[in-house]
């Protein structure tokens, strides 16, 4: 393969990736023992969602309300169970408070990937959204 070749078939196969890929998102589910809409959610999305395009572009990590990592840059802490953070790069860019069933969970959580770019990345978390007032 001439050398030529190489720096393209490289910049092709990165290009390939897709944006989703290169923002490595994750959502994060907040919840606490006795929780029962996590529950409900466990039961009605849970199985699916590593499944789904959604879950492929932002895999789950389940943490517990009283056992927040220090790691994770909130716009505000988790108040409610389940609390939806969608997280790039440890720092949350959108976030989804209670669970309000499957029918409208999927769409909410559609946009809230579907409006992470590099420009929402750059604003504060919560910016323009009246969560911070």
């Amino acid at each position: 393969m001439p050398r030529f070749l190489l720096p393209l078939v490289s910049l092709a196969l990165i290009l390939a990736e897709g944006p989703m890929r290169a923002q490595s998102l994750e959502l994060v589910m907040v919840e606490q023992v006795g929780c029962s809409y996590c529950a409900a959610w466990h039961r009605e999305i849970g199985p699916a969602y590593p499944k789904t395009d959604e879950g492929r572009a932002a895999p789950l990590r389940v943490m517990q309300l009283r056992d927040m990592p220090g790691e994770l840059d909130l716009a505000q802490r988790a108040r409610f169970t389940p609390t939806f953070l969608l997280i790039s790069e440890g720092r949350e860019i959108a976030r989804l408070e209670g669970y309000p069933g499957a029918d409208f969970f999927w769409p909410i959580l559609a946009k809230m990937i579907e409006d992470a770019s590099p420009a929402t990345q750059s604003e504060a978390p919560g910016s323009g959204r009246g969560e911070d007032q």
